[in-house]
Formats: structure tokens, sequence, C-alpha cells
């Protein structure tokens, strides 16, 4: 948007989006707005958002926004470049402040033209996908089209799934209401009702290192549409996807009439910590956190005056039964372990195997021959190094270089890492999945398959049954939480088993998959992003109770 646009014209543009998202929350079927092919936004368009991200670098990041008391930057991308970009640091007791001043205003607009808002952001995001596709590559070492993808349009996507959500949680009561009650021969009693959902107050995003907009977007559009501040507080060596949203949003509600200090930024400096200062600061109210189990168990315990949503760590196990397509079942899960070199939440660890093997349409297959297997679907699918570096992206930090280094350590090696010369990015570290035989029934392998190993490292855990198999899951799950799991049997009793322990222990199961889709990827709009049940996560990406705790309703009696 060039010029201003009123309310009205907000709510003209989008509404027939937010009424497409609407529908698509309540059937699940597949629907997107945004395209996930890079050729779909013009010709230009890449080799423009690349010269935008290069012109980025080496510069100030300019935000005007309040409190700002220094300058901080520390990016260097996994692929080797030092991007030497500086970034406002905030005075605290400036910034709050400034921000919570902007909530009146913002919770008068109404949900309606919170959300038209917030869809005129994600519009102009989407505008720019190609140049958050290279902010999220040389951020989370993500292969370029997975950073397109995962940190573009299915970001995207999320960002205005919750967008729909906040705003029918919100109109679910009507602002206005007539009531009476019969007196018999008496006059009625009326009173005219109003109805306004309130913001809690400011909200922080805390922001993780390996999807900054995926993980952040739902949190962040969740909490600006139910009227509340945003101030997003990115990963230190992942703020530029983030900076570039906030420089968006503030942009749009400048144009739209609206306070620019409803969205902040904060980067700390080296060692601050700034995460644990704002998330006790009494201002705030509301927290979104992905990352480590022990951060997140810290908010939990410490920001008591927040209402907390956090994704934190799990052990995703699969269990391997029996298949009537062994090629396919081996090809997927080869796919599922080498994708962006395990550094997803949602990756498999623990694939549990009955040590007396398991039947196949290609004839019984022993404990031994699938792990062989599978490890030779894994070099098959990565023999060649162009493929291997656009599945794998980069390692994102020396503790996951650690892990493969050290994997060797805990157990039998099936499958043993390989470097890969990435030759676009001779600085990227580029390795291989390991796959370590463990036996379930030692007591010594517990240590390992019972705790998440962060990368591209799995655990083929030899169990004494199927039975045996689903306790174990029961046990991981209950105990360490899980983000996905997966199965794979012919048998239906197996399968009533798993489906039993899921729905027991409430963690999202996907069944036998052999295609084109994987356990550790979900669509928006029709598959939850964890459970809110287990360790692993509280919240989930989306659902009702995501957004509804972010706004209170508050009512006006008056007489009619």
């Amino acid at each position: 948007m060039a010029a201003e646009m009123t309310a009205a014209q907000l709510i003209e543009k989008h509404r027939p989006t937010l009424d497409q998202a609407l529908e698509a929350i309540r059937t699940r079927a597949y629907w997107s707005p945004h395209p996930e092919h890079p050729k779909a936004y013009g010709e230009s368009a890449a080799s423009d958002g690349l010269a935008a991200f290069e012109a980025l670098h080496g510069k100030r990041f300019e935000l005007d926004q309040p409190g700002t008391d220094d300058w901080t930057g520390q990016e260097v991308s996994p692929y080797g470049p030092e991007f030497g970009i500086s970034y406002p640091h905030p005075d605290v007791d400036v910034l709050l402040p400034a921000m919570r001043a902007t909530l009146p205003v913002w919770r008068d607009a109404g949900p309606e033209v919170r959300a038209a808002v917030c869809l005129e952001i994600i519009a102009r995001i989407s505008a720019r996908t190609h140049e958050f596709a290279q902010a999220v590559m040389h951020t989370s070492g993500q292969a370029f089209m997975m950073a397109f993808q995962a940190g573009g349009p299915h970001a995207q996507d999320r960002g205005l799934e919750a967008v729909a959500y906040a705003y029918a949680e919100q109109v679910r009561v009507p602002q206005q209401a007539a009531w009476s009650k019969p007196q018999g021969k008496r006059e009625p009693l009326e009173l005219a009702k109003s109805f306004t959902a309130v913001p809690r107050g400011v909200a922080l995003v805390i922001g993780c290192n390996t999807f900054p907009t995926w993980n952040g977007y739902p949190g962040l559009f969740a909490s600006l549409a139910t009227g509340n501040p945003v101030l997003v507080k990115p990963h230190p060596r992942a703020v530029l996807p983030l900076a570039l949203t906030v420089k968006v949003a503030r942009e749009v509600l400048d144009d739209a009439g609206f306070p620019a200090d409803l969205v902040c930024l904060a980067v700390d400096k080296p060692d601050e910590g700034l995460a644990k200062t704002l998330a006790v600061r009494p201002e705030i109210r509301l927290i979104d956190y992905t990352g480590s189990t022990a951060f997140g168990d810290w908010l939990e315990t410490h920001a008591r005056q927040a209402q907390v949503h956090t994704e934190k760590a799990g052990v995703n196990t699969v269990v391997i039964e029996s298949t009537d397509d062994y090629k396919g079942m081996l090809s997927n899960l080869a796919f599922s372990l080498s994708l962006y070199s395990g550094q997803m939440c949602t990756t498999p660890q623990n694939l549990l195997i009955p040590r007396e093997g398991i039947g196949t349409d290609a004839g019984p297959k022993s404990y031994d021959e699938v792990v062989s297997d599978l490890a030779g679907a894994v070099n098959g699918l990565l023999g060649d190094d162009a493929r291997a570096n656009a599945l794998l992206g980069a390692i994102v930090n020396p503790q996951v270089k650690e892990r493969i280094a050290t994997a060797g350590k805990l157990g039998e090696v099936a499958l043993a890492s390989r470097e890969v010369a990435n030759p676009d990015f001779p600085g990227a570290t580029v390795r291989t999945p390991v796959i370590v035989k463990l036996d379930g029934a030692e007591p010594d392998s517990e240590a390992a398959y019972l705790s998440e190993c962060f990368g591209p490292v799995s655990f083929a855990v030899a169990v004494d049954s199927a039975a045996g198999a689903v306790e174990l899951l029961r046990r991981t799950v209950r105990e360490k939480g899980a983000m996905t799991v997966g199965a794979y049997t012919t048998s239906p009793e197996v399968e009533q088993l798993v489906e039993q322990a899921c729905l027991e222990e409430c963690a999202q199961l996907s069944l036998n998959l052999t295609g084109g889709v994987y356990v550790n990827q979900t669509a928006a709009f029709s598959d939850f992003h964890g459970s809110g049940g287990n360790p692993a996560a509280n919240a989930v990406l989306c659902d009702s109770a995501f957004v509804a705790n972010r706004f209170r309703t508050v009512e006006v009696r008056r007489p009619a």
C-alpha cells in the first residue's frame, strides 16, 4: 500500500480471504492462498528478493521505535557469510510503557478491523516471500526450497490460520444485545448490554533458530488479532526474518492509522539473556515460546503474570510392525530422517522394531534387514551431493554437529554420517543422518532413546513385540512428550493399540505413510501441530484454546 487505507477498505480487500480461512478451519480441507512455487511470484522476484536481502547487510536495521539505547547484532549464516546487520537494542523501561499505551485504540478497533490489518501484514509479507526465504535460509540453515516454502507460504498460512481462529472466538459473543425479562403485569426489566473483547496486555514472542517465521507467526498474529501489542524477541542467531516481519507490521499499522508501536522488536546483546528479563515484566501478559525444554519449563514456572504457550522438545517415535509397501515405507522414512538434517521438532527419532522382524509385501524382514535396508534407502536418497544439499541444508549450530560426532558412542552404528561439500557455500557444515542400533531391553540404552537427540540422529530400537513397542511408545510420550508419532502396520489389532495409546497419551498420529506426505510435515488449516496434551508442548498450532485466553470479554449494562 503506497497510500493509507481506511478500515473499510482493508475489510473490503481482505474479508473474502478471512471467510475462506474460516471455512477451511471448519472443514479441515486443503486450502492455501499463498503459492508454494517460487516462479509464482514473478519473473524477477527471485533476483529482486536476493538483492533486497543482500542490501540489508552491513547496515543498521532502522525501526524508529521508542527506547532504543544501543545497537546489536551477531548473525552469521550457517552457510558461512556474516550479516553485519545491527538491530535496535531496547530500554525496556521506555519501550514497554510505550507499547502498553497503544492498547486502547487497538482494542476499540474491533475484531474485524484487527483481522483485516493482520491480513494486510501477511499479504505484504507474501509479496516479499523471496526476500524472506533468503533471510530464513541464512539464519536457520534450511536449504533454499525449504526456506522458501516453510519460511514463506507455510508460515504465512499458519499466521492466517491464527487470525481466523482469533476472529471466530471474538465474535462468538455479539457486540450488542437487548435484554428483556417479563414481569407479569408489571413492565418488563430491560437492559442494553455491550460486550467487548479486551486484550490481556503486551504479548511477548520468543523466536527460535530453526523456524523463525513458521513457529513465530501463530503467536504473533493470534495476539495481535485479539488486541494485544506484540513484542518480538528473536533468537540471537535468527533475527532478520522476524525483524523484517516487525518492519512490515509497523508500516501497515501506520498506513492504517494505528500506532506502529503495537509491534516492536527486542534484540539482545551477546549473553544478555533478555528473554528472561522480559518474561517476568508485569507488562508482559502473554508469552509464545519455541525452543528447549529447560527454558520452556523456566517460563512456565517463573512467568506467573503471563499466559505462557510453549513448544518444547519431545522424543518422536515410529512403530514399525508390518507394511504392505516395504519400499514405500523405507523411502518415506528416509526422507523424513533426512529433511533439514533432522533439525525439526517433528523429525522421527526412535524407530521401534520387533527383534523377531516384521511382515512385508516383500516377505518377512528381520530387524537387522529392516535397519540395513533403511540405511540403504537414506544412502540412495542422499547419494548425489546436489540432491543431498537440497534436502539437508546446513547444520544450524555446533551442538548438533557434536551430537552427530558422538552418536557412535551410544550403540552400534548402522548408518554413519558423511560430510557433503556445498559448492555454493564452502563454509557450510552439511552432514547426512546417523542411525544407531539399540536394544530396548538393555537398561543402558534407555538414556539414549529416552532423551531428545536433536539433529540427524535416530535410534533403531529392538523391542520384544508389537505390544512392547506400544508400551514403550506410551512411556515415551508420557514422560518425554512427542510432537509426532508414526506407525506402520497391516494388523487392525496393532493399529487399534497404537491409536488408543495416542488418544490416551495425547499425541498426533500418522499411519502407514508411504507416499508424498511425511510424518514431520503438517498443513495449516487442516493438521494440528502438537497436541498440548503431553510434555512436548502445552499449546497447539492452531486450535481455539490457542487464541481464546488472549482476551477477556467485558460487559457493560445500561437501562434500555
